[in-house]
């Protein structure tokens, strides 16, 4: 059994009076052998929420579990949970070889010396779908996929429990990020890893994830099985995402565009993460919200929680849309 939780995790930077809180008391899981994917957009908080989970980043407050007991590195030869970052090549020494870079990853307590660690150097670089032979070059001679498959490869070397996927597909070339997505997919089947899939993008979460954890300025907002979140959103937030992919077939304004109170709202940049909104943190950009529909100062005043509401959407209208599209949708969920 191997599942990750998050118990009301907050990470803080900087002083009391000065810093701001990047991760503001999130309750996620990773159930044994399944792919959690957490989307949001920059300055969310994921990011954050990985480097904690690594231990390069001090929890303020909270505990990160694994299997129900506290996740600590210190004093450990094995380290239970290994990260994957966004740039493989920033994220490989490029003074040294691939195979060296991957059996350095390799921990003392496999008892694995000359022959038997170059041999299992070779079987990682196999199962991510490269020639052992490449073990001999550096990170600058490989390609950014070829980068990306050996810093999948020294995750796997620590042999894991749990990995964190942080942005891996976002440096890569579109042609290039199926093949890296497939091979994450086929990798977590082979090994029934408990893995934490971090993108901004919906389509590719979508791919691999189970389920779907939607992060806005430090806080989930919304999550559920993957095929219900996406195919019914409860959340404006989660709604904006999926209407942000390109959707060529749609031409014409519609009344969502029409409206220039909508307009003003999808136009609105994030807010600041040093001083976030009072009552719900979403309502400056929120397409239904105070600042698009009148009586509903509930959303300054109040902030929302998930208890009741499906795929625990912290919205105080969740699952309502514009009047536009459903006119009767006035009234706060219960």
């Amino acid at each position: 059994m191997s599942e990750l939780r998050f118990d009301a995790v907050s990470v803080r930077f900087g002083s009391l009076r000065h810093g701001m809180t990047a991760v503001d008391g999130v309750d996620l899981t990773v159930p044994d052998g399944q792919i959690v994917g957490l989307v949001g957009e920059s300055g969310s908080g994921k990011s954050t929420l990985a480097r904690a989970a690594a231990g390069l980043t001090p929890l303020s407050a909270g505990r990160i579990l694994l299997d129900g007991s506290p996740l600590r590195y210190r004093g450990r030869a094995r380290r239970p949970l290994q990260m994957v970052f966004q740039d493989p090549y920033s994220s490989l020494d490029p003074r040294m070889t691939v195979g060296a870079s991957i059996a350095e990853a390799v921990p003392a307590e496999a008892g694995l010396r000359g022959a038997g660690r170059r041999a299992e150097v070779a079987r990682l670089l196999e199962q991510v779908g490269m020639d052992p032979g490449r073990a001999r070059a550096y990170p600058s001679q490989l390609s950014g996929g070829q980068r990306q498959r050996v810093a999948l490869a020294r995750a796997l070397a620590g042999r894991p429990d749990v990995v964190i996927a942080d942005e891996i597909t976002s440096a890569l070339d579109v042609s290039v990020q199926g093949t890296v997505l497939n091979l994450v997919r086929d990798l977590q089947r082979e090994l029934r890893l408990s893995m934490l899939f971090i993108s901004h993008n919906l389509a590719v979460v979508r791919y691999v994830a189970d389920t779907i954890a939607v992060m806005y300025l430090g806080r989930i907002v919304e999550h559920g099985p993957a095929d219900d979140v996406l195919r019914d959103p409860q959340h404006p937030y989660t709604r904006e995402l999926l209407a942000a992919a390109p959707q060529p077939e749609l031409t014409g304004l519609g009344p969502l565009e029409s409206d220039p109170a909508l307009r003003a709202v999808a136009d609105a940049e994030p807010a600041d993460p040093h001083r976030p909104p009072r009552g719900c943190r979403f309502h400056p950009r929120c397409p239904v919200g105070p600042l698009v529909l009148s009586g509903r100062d509930v959303c300054i005043e109040t902030e929302p929680t998930g208890a009741g509401h499906r795929h625990g959407a912290a919205c105080h209208f969740a699952g309502k849309s514009h009047p536009a599209l459903e006119p009767t949708a006035l009234e706060p969920t219960a």
